[in-house]
């Protein structure tokens, strides 16, 4: 067989084994060799918004994965978390970048998620709104409570309090319901028609050559 023909082969042979999945996410030019920080730790922030949400969200995420065929990205479970520890506000911090597929296959997961958790989203959303329309703090509400409760213990347990924001969240309650809420409102977002490519492409609002 001829060097050519070798390569040509290969080269098939990556395209093929490539999730179908990933199409329905546009490509988007990147500088450098992977995505953004922010891009990294905003996916991060939308996976454990999700784990705050529903008991086992890691196994469900790991069954997510192997319904859509995207063991080739995601092969287990340490590798998840590796592709999750480039957010650097993490306390294993990787230093390391997500290439586009790998975000797009983080993006696809997360959507996926939220998708099955859609009403308890808008439960948590609509008891909110009814909680600052009576001015009233809204983790008084038992059910925003546990999410909150949930979201201020993963993000004290994972994240790195010597990075200047995570310090100022770990400080506030406030502030850390806020951002915990701000993530439902994303979340909810990409369960609609489409939400899916327009969560996505926000992420790079502003990237794009």
């Amino acid at each position: 067989m001829s060097p050519f023909i070798s390569i040509m082969s290969d080269s098939s042979l990556a395209t093929e084994s490539k999730p179908v999945i990933l199409d329905i996410l546009p490509d988007f030019p990147i500088s450098g060799p992977g995505c953004a920080m922010r891009i990294q730790q905003q996916i991060d922030l939308w996976l454990l918004a999700i784990e705050a949400l529903e008991l086992g969200a890691s196994e469900y995420m790991l069954q997510t994965i192997q319904q859509l065929n995207l063991q080739e990205i995601v092969k287990n479970r340490i590798v998840l978390w590796r592709l999750r520890s480039t957010n650097p506000w993490r306390r294993s911090y990787a230093r390391d970048t997500l290439n586009l597929e790998q975000a797009k296959a983080l993006v696809i997961i997360a959507s996926y998620r939220a998708k099955t958790l859609t009403v308890q989203i808008r439960q948590l959303l609509l008891a909110e709104q009814q909680m600052r329309e009576k001015g009233l703090p809204v983790n008084c509400h038992f059910l925003l409570a546990e999410y909150l409760d949930q979201f201020r213990s993963h993000f004290s347990s994972r994240m790195n309090p010597r990075r200047a924001k995570v310090s100022i969240y770990l400080a506030s309650e406030a502030e850390l319901n806020e951002l915990a809420l701000s993530l439902l409102k994303q979340l909810l977002f990409c369960t609609g028609t489409t939400g899916m490519q327009r969560f996505w492409i926000s992420l790079f609002d502003g990237e794009v050559a």
